[in-house]
């Protein structure tokens, strides 16, 4: 921990630095990992950050798919990697002004700008912000990057769903991740009970829809709506045990106490290149109790086709995940996952499960987290065996990962 020795400034352990706050995602903007400029107000804060992941993975793949013909391997995707080389500042001006700018090293193309946004604070209430940052959409892409207790995110958010049309620009996800744009978000109390009130936050905001990769104003009206066809988001959570961290396990709070509820849901017009208007729902739950962390989400999402594909048919996706983590000493977590997806779409027999078990170690004085995991995918109540076969395609049966990371 870096104190400075310049007036007006102080080191990261002052009081009013004694908090976690992991509003930039990345991680705490007044925590205890490196250091951190402060007034002696605490008005201005500045932190500059690294966040690094390494990455080994293996990634085992059934034969359907695959045509031996061309020496294609059952195994794939494995190796080495770097998911993200993060480098950025955040902090506060004037007591009211947050920011967060950083650049993802290992990236490519519009990916490289992690995120760049502006948040100003009326109230906690009552707050504005602008720029690229997460869309308020699912609970495992809102806890904070490197906090989450798995390395990998829930299969039934990220991979692509199936559509029974050969259209290579139709491929939609039920996540939404980062994108541009701009929200209004607030947490308010609603009653108190002793220390800890009772809270209600809300996020509601505009977005382009074209994920993260994109940086630019691409966008134009809905022909069949005639509406800006934008993504259009909204999140209403409460916590009654006062405010939620977003994280999934932190041996820094292994006293905390919080819990959350929270449904969400966004529309986005005229996305898959123009080509389809998404809907999407979820319902969540988290709960932070000493050493366990426990959540439940589930989601669904509503693809119709624009009128210029001539496409009269729709179709619903959903899944659903439960985790829990628990602390069995203060630097080692132990936690299980179930995840299910109905991936081929309502209209046809059969889903997905993929159980997940995970093991993360934490060298607290080196800021460093060492995490392993295995995920099984599994195929049930399909009704042919082509069915069956295409359900995963693309998705690894036996997947092994072991990360490390370090934050500064």
């Amino acid at each position: 921990m870096a104190a400075l020795a310049i007036p007006g400034i102080m080191g990261a352990q002052t009081a009013g630095s004694r908090h976690i706050d992991m509003e930039n995602g990345v991680l705490g903007i007044a925590d205890n990992r490196g250091f951190t400029l402060q007034s002696r107000d605490s008005n201005f804060v500045f932190k500059p950050y690294l966040f690094l992941q390494t990455q080994a993975s293996y990634h085992y793949y059934d034969d359907e798919g695959l045509d031996k013909a061309y020496n294609q391997d059952n195994v794939a995707n494995s190796g080495f990697s770097i998911p993200y080389a993060i480098i950025g500042f955040t902090g506060t001006t004037f007591g009211r002004l947050d920011y967060n700018l950083c650049v993802n090293a290992a990236a490519s193309g519009g990916n490289i700008l992690q995120q760049a946004w502006i948040d100003y604070r009326l109230s906690p209430a009552a707050r504005f912000r602008a720029g690229k940052f997460k869309t308020p959409f699912a609970h495992a892409y809102l806890t904070t990057l490197g906090e989450t207790l798995f390395p990998m995110l829930p299969t039934s958010l990220t991979t692509s769903c199936i559509m029974p049309y050969s259209l290579n620009a139709v491929t939609p996800a039920i996540a939404t991740g980062f994108d541009l744009g701009v929200q209004f978000h607030g947490i308010a109390p609603i009653g108190a009970r002793h220390a800890s009130p009772w809270l209600m936050g809300y996020e509601v905001g505009l977005w382009n829809g074209t994920g993260s990769s994109i940086n630019t104003a691409t966008k134009t009206l809905s022909d069949d709506w005639h509406i800006p066809s934008l993504l259009y988001g909204a999140r209403l959570t409460f916590m009654p045990w006062g405010k939620m961290p977003a994280t999934q396990g932190n041996p820094h709070l292994l006293r905390q106490r919080s819990l959350l509820f929270g449904i969400s849901g966004s529309l986005n017009v005229e996305s898959e290149n123009e080509s389809t208007n998404d809907g999407r729902l979820a319902a969540e739950f988290a709960m932070l109790k000493g050493r366990w962390y426990v959540a439940a989400e589930g989601y669904w999402m509503h693809v119709g086709f624009t009128k210029r594909q001539k496409v009269s048919e729709s179709f619903n996706y959903w899944g659903a995940y439960g985790q829990v983590g628990y602390f069995c000493t203060r630097q080692l977590q132990a936690g299980l996952r179930y995840d299910f997806m109905d991936r081929n779409g309502t209209g046809r027999d059969g889903f997905l499960n993929m159980p997940a078990a995970v093991v993360n170690y934490y060298v607290d004085k080196c800021r460093l987290k060492l995490s392993a995991m295995y995920q099984f995918t599994g195929r049930y109540g399909h009704d042919t065996q082509l069915d069956r076969d295409n359900d995963d395609l693309g998705i690894a049966t036996h997947s092994g990962v072991v990360k490390l990371q370090y934050s500064f």
